[in-house]
């Protein structure tokens, strides 16, 4: 199902990004929504090809649209509509330092199993 014009906010929500399409259009008048580096309007139309910087609540989106999409679809179909390119995130747990890690499992993981105690008991220094 592919529109001739669409907006931008409606984009936005249609592809499930914001919640709702006022949310969609506040995030793009704080200019927290880009295209090529610059701030746009919710009223933009969008076109097949460009590409979008989103900060949006819990997460920053790079999306390349690839086809247009008026009404709002299920998650699964949403996701066809466009292309994440944003950089995958690492996990909290992963980005903590070595100084913190003790080196025999990570910190703050709780007490070990029995099995798990067993095996560190068994470790030659």
């Amino acid at each position: 199902m592919s529109a001739v014009n669409v907006r931008l906010d409606k984009y936005l929500w249609a592809i499930r990004i914001f919640k709702t399409r006022s949310q969609a259009a506040e995030a793009i008048d704080k200019g927290k929504v880009k295209h090529n580096g610059v701030a746009v309007k919710p009223s933009k139309t969008v076109k097949i090809g460009d590409c979008y910087e989103i900060k949006a609540e819990h997460k920053n989106w790079e999306i390349e649209v690839l086809e247009l999409l008026e009404q709002r679809k299920q998650f699964s179909e949403a996701c066809l509509f466009y292309s994440d390119l944003s950089p995958k995130e690492i996990p909290a747990k992963q980005q903590i330092t070595f100084v913190e890690n003790t080196g025999k499992r990570q910190s703050k993981q709780g007490r070990p199993t029995k099995k798990n105690r067993r095996l560190l008991d068994n470790l030659e220094y």
